[in-house]
């Protein structure tokens, strides 16, 4: 008699379904590859005119990786944790016969002749890709209206923007279009947009992924890592991806430890330090976010962890210093395009990278040199006592789409990320999901860890999540829209 596979026992739709979740029906053979892939595409097809998460799907190439997926599992060929499971990229990241489009004109029919390395990395881990994802133009501009393709939206209200240029990965993974997002954060552009979508947004260890195939804004700035809708799912992402590439000279040659199972160990025993210095007091800071953090401190107390306050430099240190770095290293990226065809950029773009062809030699060297102080002094006096740091990320909810002027800087938006000062030291860092504010839009803090230690920063984040993420609660605003664009077809 021949063996029948199981009963198929999904608990539920399929885009709830998390990476682990999804794993175990897939290698127990309840759940295909290509069934999830269609789900996705089909949920694509549905909500995507409403949201602008993506550039371009690639739905052919999804069912047929998907379908190779399945007959590997059939085989008995496992590729990894991500085997089967569908993900998106950032179009700022290549894919072998798919169009980078950067969201710019100078690029809109650019199509790659290579796999980036995290798609190189993917693809070997028997991944599936569904397409590119909406970004502010070569992950700088804003959310303009003068580029190829329409600015994303925020699944939680259209009143309001996604946030950062990895605006298309947060509300891709919010609304439910895919579980894993692979994007870039220069200044908070991965940790901006899970803030304000209520996703999960890992920022690893400068070094710790390969950027080789993907565009360069700020090169000694540039990190790159997943969003997700879960601790777990983030973890899953960062396993396949991470390591030394010895064609980017960026990477670093350090372990990559088991992410997924480091990130179920629990919080007992590790010091956790908490600096409210740069947010409590502060009148941009919303309370309901001072609130979820003391909130999740007290869980992480419970939990069995050691929770003490710090002292930290000051936030317009760290501030001043990673702007004139960005401002310089992102004009240098794109001189030549600006001095041949400046009017092909979108305003927002051209606005906020002109700037840097001031910035001279020694005020270049003099950040460095700051840099290089700020990262001992928190690797001392945090890191050298603490396994984690625990701040805001954000101190306001999403901005809203009137707060954009032509212009930029947008005359009513205050910046109130607090997502710069990582990406500056390097240091790994997670947005996680604390619940919601009195307006029914996301929440969330920010969990900081030593050079190359994300399994702590993945440890203290799935504690808060299990009890404060709200992981069942997603936006509803963008499928009563589709519903309704729908019928008025």
């Amino acid at each position: 008699m021949l063996d029948r596979p199981a009963p198929r026992q999904i608990p539920t739709e399929l885009h709830e379904l998390t990476v682990a979740q999804a794993g175990a029906l897939l290698r127990a053979g309840q759940l295909t590859s290509t069934e999830l892939t269609a789900d996705a595409l089909a949920r694509i097809d549905r909500l995507d005119p409403v949201l602008h998460a993506f550039i371009r799907v690639t739905g052919q190439t999804a069912l047929r990786r998907a379908a190779e997926a399945d007959r590997d599992l059939r085989a008995g060929v496992d590729r990894g944790p991500l085997h089967g499971i569908p993900y998106a990229l950032k179009d700022i990241i290549d894919a072998e016969g798919v169009p980078t489009t950067n969201a710019s004109w100078l690029s809109v029919e650019a199509v790659a002749g290579s796999d980036s390395a995290i798609e190189s990395r993917l693809r070997a881990g028997g991944g599936v890709l569904l397409g590119k994802l909406t970004t502010y133009e070569f992950a700088i501009g804003g959310p303009s209206f003068d580029l190829p393709f329409p600015p994303a939206r925020n699944p939680w209200s259209d009143e309001h923007v996604p946030s950062g240029s990895s605006s298309g990965a947060g509300t891709a993974v919010a609304a439910g279009l895919v579980r894993i997002a692979f994007a870039s954060d220069t200044t908070g552009s991965i940790r901006g947009p899970a803030f304000h979508c209520g996703a999960v947004g890992l920022k690893p260890t400068y070094g710790r992924v390969s950027g080789r195939g993907a565009r360069v804004l700020s090169a000694t700035l540039d990190h790159f890592g997943p969003l997700a809708w879960t601790v777990g799912d983030a973890a899953a992402a960062l396993s396949v991806v991470a390591g030394a590439d010895p064609a980017d000279p960026r990477t670093a040659d350090v372990p990559v430890p088991d992410y997924l199972a480091e990130s179920a160990r629990g919080v007992a025993g590790l010091r956790v330090a908490h600096s409210p210095g740069w947010y409590a007091g502060d009148p941009a800071t919303m309370p309901e976010i001072a609130t979820g953090i003391e909130r999740a401190l007290r869980v992480l107390e419970r939990l069995g962890a050691t929770v003490e306050q710090v002292g930290l430099p000051g936030y317009e240190l760290f501030n001043a210093c990673g702007r004139v770095i960005f401002a310089a290293e992102a004009f240098s990226a794109h001189e030549r395009q600006l001095r041949t065809h400046p009017r092909s950029f979108g305003r927002f773009t051209y606005q906020r990278i002109m700037p840097g062809a001031g910035i001279c030699a020694a005020d270049l060297l003099r950040a460095y040199q700051v840099r290089r102080h700020l990262t001992r002094a928190l690797s001392g006096t945090v890191f050298g006592r603490y396994d984690v740091l625990i701040t805001a990320c954000g101190q306001a909810t999403a901005a809203r789409w009137d707060d954009f002027g032509p212009d930029w800087p947008p005359p009513k938006l205050v910046n109130d990320m607090q997502t710069i000062p990582f990406s500056v030291t390097g240091h790994p860092a997670l947005s996680v999901p604390i619940g919601f504010a009195g307006n029914g839009l996301p929440i969330g803090l920010q969990v900081v860890g030593r050079a190359f230690d994300e399994a702590s920063v993945l440890r203290v984040a799935a504690a808060i999540e299990a009890e404060l993420g709200q992981r069942r609660t997603r936006p509803s605003e963008p499928v009563a829209a589709a519903e309704q664009a729908g019928r008025t077809r």
